[in-house]
């Protein structure tokens, strides 16, 4: 069995369960199929002076056995919104002494870091003072958003011109890389997975009943629901769906997610009289979402930047229409009408898309159809394959 040591500052932790449940998702599917054995780094970055969710997170920075992945959690020293080009180094200092000792006990075959910054960088430093293959994940942000600042660029090219491989989550985000000087015949497109057992088809007006007992959101009879899932921030463009909302009469939109945008998002709904039809979930356990979704006659997720989205794979397969803009792999998901619309990142058009399709709803199978390629494990049987590449090249 090869041995993987993949770095990622993104991990579910028992203070934040859902972030980034898709990068544990992946490596519990390849851990699953036995020809691989995987360690996980997930540096914590707490701040001197740890205080509010800091103080939480110091307190869940622990190692464990999890889904079949061993995780470490060690600390890395954080110096929050103006530190961000000093946190590869900081993860790396932090993160080497462990991985030396790791490898001293029983060799890794390969360093593999899930994002591209900070983690790339540090990866690189790691698998450097190894001696090993390094493979590198581009996933959206960490490339749309940190390549545009050059203190940043010269750290990812760098790590990029080390590694042996680089993933990419879409065809359009490799084609960003190379935009921004990443070697694209490095580059292996490398689509999310999809856990098959919690999303798929269900009756919408059973969803919709027991969603009222659930999470408490009583709808009217026939009153459209649309929903909308991702972390409260400017970028997801949470308030372009509820100024969207206000063009739909009847409708109402339930909100999955946390965020420092909360507070103005629920102004927004106040402002434009929408209280009533607006409803903000919180934190959605991943076994409520597909009921969510289901629930659904669409998803509408106008973010500024994404690779490739979880969320719009999971409403497909919950036969539920998404509502996106042309960005990122968006293209390479709604490759048809029956998967939804894709729409400029501006109220109106979002508008007029949610109404296109709730005055002719596609059928929920024919839906669900552009989801079929999608799976943790077919995605597990491509990173196994393309690591052993690493490996034996």
């Amino acid at each position: 069995m090869k041995r993987v040591l993949s770095i990622s500052t993104l991990y579910p932790n028992a203070h934040a369960p859902r972030f980034g449940t898709f990068v544990a998702r992946s490596l519990e599917a390849l851990a699953a199929r036995g020809d691989w054995e995987v360690t996980m780094i997930n540096p914590i970055g707490i701040p001197a002076i740890a205080f509010g969710q800091y103080r939480e997170l110091s307190a869940v920075a622990v190692d464990g056995e999890e889904g079949g992945v061993h995780v470490h959690r060690p600390r890395f020293s954080l110096i929050p919104r103006i530190g961000a080009r000093l946190n590869p180094a900081f993860i790396a200092r932090a993160a080497l002494p462990l991985a030396k000792r790791l490898h001293a006990e029983r060799p890794f075959d390969l360093v593999d870091a899930q994002f591209f910054f900070p983690d790339g960088p540090a990866a690189a430093r790691i698998a450097r003072a190894l001696g090993l293959p390094l493979s590198i994940k581009a996933r959206g942000s960490d490339i749309t958003f940190w390549c545009r600042k050059d203190w940043a660029l010269g750290q990812i090219c760098e790590a990029a011109a080390e590694a042996d491989g680089l993933l990419a989550v879409s065809k359009a985000l490799a084609r960003d890389m190379a935009s921004f000087g990443l070697p694209r015949d490095k580059i292996t497109i490398h689509h999310t997975g999809l856990d098959r057992s919690r999303f798929c088809l269900r009756d919408r007006t059973a969803a919709r009943a027991e969603l009222a007992d659930t999470l408490g959101i009583a709808l009217p009879g026939g009153a459209p629901l649309i929903s909308t899932i991702g972390g409260l921030v400017p970028h997801k463009g949470q308030s372009l769906a509820i100024r969207a909302l206000a063009q739909i009469p009847h409708a109402h939109l339930a909100i999955a997610g946390t965020g420092p945008e909360r507070e103005a998002l629920g102004a927004l709904a106040r402002r434009l009289k929408l209280r009533d039809r607006v409803h903000f979930l919180g934190s959605v356990d991943h076994d409520v979402m597909p009921l969510l979704l289901s629930a659904s006659q669409a998803m509408v997720l106008p973010s500024e930047r994404e690779g490739l989205a979880n969320a719009w794979v999971e409403a497909l397969a919950c036969g539920t229409p998404v509502v996106i803009p042309d960005i990122g792999g968006a293209r390479e998901v709604v490759t048809g009408p029956d998967a939804g619309r894709i729409a400029p990142r501006e109220p109106e058009a979002i508008a007029a898309a949610i109404r296109e399709l709730l005055a002719s709803p596609p059928d929920p199978q024919a839906v669900a159809t552009h989801a079929a390629r999608f799976s943790w494990k077919e995605n597990a049987a491509q990173l196994a394959e393309y690591y052993e590449r690493l490996v034996r090249s």
